[in-house]
C-alpha cells in the first residue's frame, strides 16, 4: 500500500479538472468579474510577463468574487463603486499574491506538492494540455489544486494512516482556539470586512456569534465565491446576522428582501449601490406596497439554524448562514467528512449549547498527514 500510495503523481489528482479561466494583468476589475461569471470556476488566475523578456510570462496571482467584493466596499469604493469596476485587476493584487500561486510540474509526487501548500501557497497551477515551458503561459492549458484536492486525495488513502484517523482533532491538536475571526450578530457586517478579507487568505471563516459567544452562523468566503457583486450592497449596509441571512439567497433574493434592501441603501444615500444592484439584476416587484419596517423585516428571514456533526439535514445541502459544526471529540475522519462534503476548508468546533470552541482547518489536518507519512515511512 505504501509503495503504490508514493506512486501517485500530481496528473493523477488533475483528472476531469477544468482549464483555469486566464486574464491580462491589463484587464480590468469588471473584466475579471465578467471571467469568474462565465468560467463557473471560484478563482481566475492573473497572467503579466517580465519588461525585458516580454514574451516570458508568468502567473501574478489568482482572484475570486470574495476579492472583488471586499473592494467594492472599501472605503474609497463604497460610494462609487461603478467606477471602481474600471479600476485595472491589479489593485486587487496584494504583493504576497504571485507567492499564493505555484506552478508545478504534472509529474511531481504528491508528497512534494503538498509541501508547497503547507509552506503557504493557495493554489498549484498544473499545465494539462500542453508540454510548454512552465513559465510560459497558453489559454486554457493549466487547470489548479487547492488543499481541498489533496485532503480529498488523503480520505481516498485513510486506511494508510490508521489509527490516527479514529483520533479526537483534539487529541491531534488541530482545534484552533485562539485568535478565531468572529463578529457579533448586530455588528454592521461592514464592520467584518477585514475579518472577510483575512479569512479569504487564511482559507477559513468569521463566525458570527451571540453577545454569550454562541455560534449561530458564519459569513464564508467559500459561500460569497458563489454570489455576485450584488451582495456588495447588502454588506454594505446590513448587520452581520442580516447579511448571513441575504448571502442565503445568494443570486436570487426575493423580491421583497431586495425591495427592503434598496430602501436602506437609498436611506442611507448609496444610489451607486442600488444601480449596481439593478445592473445585475431587473428583479419583478408586486404591485403591492407595505411599510419599511415589514420590507426591512423580511431580510431577517427565519432563525438560524446550526448542522450537527452526521446529521440528516446536513448531507442534504447547505444553506450559506448554516456553519459546518463538529464537537471536541470528533474523528479526524468524521470533520474530514463534513468538509469535503461541504466543500469548505474548515469546520467549527462548539460545545453542546454551541459554544464556540475554536476551528479546524483543512490545511493544518493535511499537516498532520505528511507528518503521519514521514514518520512511517521515512520520507523526509
Amino acid at each position: 500500500m505504501a509503495v503504490s500510495f508514493l506512486s501517485h503523481e500530481l496528473s493523477d489528482l488533475c483528472i476531469g479538472k477544468p482549464a483555469l479561466k486566464s486574464l491580462p494583468i491589463s484587464a480590468t476589475v469588471g473584466e475579471a468579474l465578467f471571467a469568474l461569471r462565465q468560467s463557473g470556476e471560484a478563482y481566475v488566475s492573473v497572467w503579466t510577463s517580465d519588461s525585458s523578456k516580454p514574451e516570458t510570462k508568468f502567473c501574478a496571482g489568482k482572484l475570486c468574487m470574495v476579492d472583488i467584493l471586499c473592494y467594492l466596499c472599501a472605503k474609497d469604493n463604497i460610494s462609487s463603486p461603478a467606477a471602481a469596476l474600471k479600476n485595472p485587476v491589479s489593485v486587487l493584487l496584494s504583493k504576497e499574491a504571485a507567492a499564493l500561486v505555484r506552478c508545478v510540474d504534472s509529474h511531481s509526487r504528491v508528497i512534494d506538492a503538498l509541501d508547497l501548500i503547507l509552506e503557504g501557497a493557495h493554489i498549484l497551477l498544473v499545465p494539462i494540455r500542453s508540454r510548454k515551458k512552465l513559465q510560459l503561459h497558453h489559454s486554457g492549458i493549466f487547470c489548479w489544486l487547492t488543499p481541498e484536492d489533496f485532503a480529498r486525495f488523503f480520505f481516498n488513502s485513510i486506511s494508510v494512516f490508521s489509527p490516527i484517523a479514529a483520533c479526537s482533532v483534539t487529541q491531534l491538536g488541530l482545534v484552533r482556539s485562539t485568535d478565531i475571526l468572529a463578529v457579533h450578530h448586530h455588528d454592521p457586517a461592514l464592520s467584518a470586512l477585514p475579518l472577510i478579507h483575512r479569512a479569504l487568505a487564511e482559507q477559513t471563516s468569521v463566525a458570527v456569534v451571540t453577545e454569550d459567544r454562541k455560534l449561530i452562523g458564519e459569513i464564508s468566503p467559500s459561500t460569497l465565491t458563489g454570489c455576485d457583486e450584488s451582495v456588495a450592497a447588502a454588506l454594505a449596509v446590513l448587520s452581520a446576522g442580516d447579511f448571513m441571512a441575504y448571502i442565503d439567497w445568494c443570486t436570487s433574493p426575493p423580491d421583497a428582501a431586495v425591495r427592503a434592501l434598496k430602501s436602506l441603501l437609498k436611506k442611507k444615500g448609496m444610489h451607486e449601490m442600488v444601480e449596481l444592484m439593478d445592473v445585475v439584476s431587473q428583479p419583478v416587484f408586486s404591485s403591492s406596497t407595505s411599510s419599511s419596517s415589514d420590507e426591512e423585516g423580511e431580510i431577517r428571514k427565519r432563525p438560524r439554524r446550526l448542522r450537527r456533526l452526521g446529521s440528516y439535514s446536513s448531507r442534504m445541502g447547505r444553506r450559506s448562514e448554516e456553519a459546518i459544526v463538529c464537537h471536541p471529540g470528533s474523528s479526524l475522519v468524521a470533520v474530514m467528512v463534513q468538509a469535503l462534503a461541504h466543500r469548505v476548508g474548515y469546520v467549527w468546533v462548539v460545545e453542546e449549547d454551541y459554544g464556540l470552541v475554536g476551528i479546524v482547518v483543512l490545511r493544518d489536518i493535511l499537516k498532520v498527514f505528511r507528518d503521519q507519512f514521514a514518520e512511517q515511512f521515512l520520507i523526509s
